[in-house]
């Protein structure tokens, strides 16, 4: 590190880009030797508009490639910003952390710690990127959303509003993250899955396909949230259930094991689903089309609108299979012994 009495590089005046905005940048060129970046007196470096862009005679940090840094933007520290990397708007990036490729880091953002932003990533609005979290590839942070530990958000992933992604946690292909949500742990969701509102998913736990996580949810253990499957409410998923198809859970769900919910597809006269789970009081609801209700409630509606037709018939046995395999469930069921969530910070 250089001590702060001498400066550590020189703009080069005759040698300027322009940004689309119309500033003015100008290549750096180092006065002193920095050996933690490999950089030699007289190295040229990326751009800057102006000194307060980059720190003189504080830390090793350092601009380099075709990287540039602008508006009140400000890089300190040990920090790096490499390749094709822009740094702008009131951003900082500060401590170890790196931006490169063709990143963008914009807005308020910060990016500190050991973090890594690169290739095609932005971070932008007041979100922050720290710890030894990283942000790749065509990923997205953007709002107040956190992204830190050693989480990782790439593909098409994006992370926004107050979200928080954190511990071992990754996110990617085109899932979303949003709202008051929160993914911890070892979770994973991706494809096309969202979790927002303020839903946990923590744990071991998976969540993909097109499947959604929102209102009070929490998915955690070793569960599944699949296929265009819905957790929502205040239900909880965890253990190793599964729930993928186009299954709805909800309310009070209390979810653990794989018998404590099932689904029937292509039922009825509109080829629906009839989805059913065990409730956190050991109650069993039933959800089919706009009717939401008790299994005895969902008896009742079937005997008025179907009668002894042939769809009445074959949602009572369906009723049927749904008793016998509540009746064995129940057997064990204690919402007690439902493994405790993880809740990240």
């Amino acid at each position: 590190m250089q001590q702060p009495t001498s400066k550590k590089y020189e703009i080069v005046k005759d040698d300027t880009v322009k940004t689309w905005g119309g500033r003015t940048l100008f290549r750096i060129r180092a006065l002193v030797d920095i050996a933690a970046m490999s950089i030699s007196a007289g190295d040229l470096g990326g751009y800057i508009e102006r000194e307060e862009n980059l720190s003189q005679v504080y830390g090793d940090a350092w601009v380099s490639g075709n990287a540039r840094v602008s508006g009140n933007a400000r890089v300190s520290g040990n920090a790096q910003v490499s390749g094709d990397a822009r740094v702008y708007g009131n951003a900082r990036v500060y401590g170890n952390a790196r931006v490169y490729g063709n990143a963008r880091v914009s807005g308020d953002a910060r990016v500190y710690g050991n973090a890594q932003v690169s290739g095609n990533a932005r971070v932008s609005g007041d979100a922050r990127v720290y710890g030894n979290a990283q942000v790749y590839g065509n990923a997205r942070v953007s709002g107040d959303a956190r992204v830190y530990g050693n989480a990782r958000v790439y593909g098409n992933a994006r992370v926004y509003g107050n979200a928080r992604v954190s511990g071992d946690a990754r996110v990617y292909g085109n899932a979303q993250v949003s709202g008051n949500a929160r993914v911890s742990g070892d979770a994973r969701v991706y494809g096309n899955a969202q979790v927002y509102g303020n839903a946990r998913v923590s744990g071991d736990a998976r969540v993909y396909g097109n499947a959604r996580v929102y209102g009070n949810a929490r998915v955690y253990g070793n569960a599944r949230v699949s296929g265009d499957a819905r957790v929502y409410g205040n239900a909880q998923v965890s253990g190793d259930a599964r729930v993928s198809g186009d299954a709805r859970v909800y309310g009070d769900a209390w979810v653990y094991r794989p018998n404590h919910l099932g689904w029937f597809s292509c039922v009825g006269s509109e080829n629906g689903t009839l989805c059913w789970f065990i409730q956190k009081d050991r109650g069993v609801r039933v959800s089919r089309g706009c009717f939401a209700g008790s299994l005895e409630e969902f008896g009742e509606a079937v005997d008025e609108r179907h009668g002894d037709g042939p769809d009445g018939q074959q949602y009572r046995l369906l009723i049927k299979f749904i008793e016998l395999r509540a009746a064995e469930a129940l057997k064990d069921f204690h919402a007690e012994d439902a493994p405790a969530p993880a809740e990240a910070a």
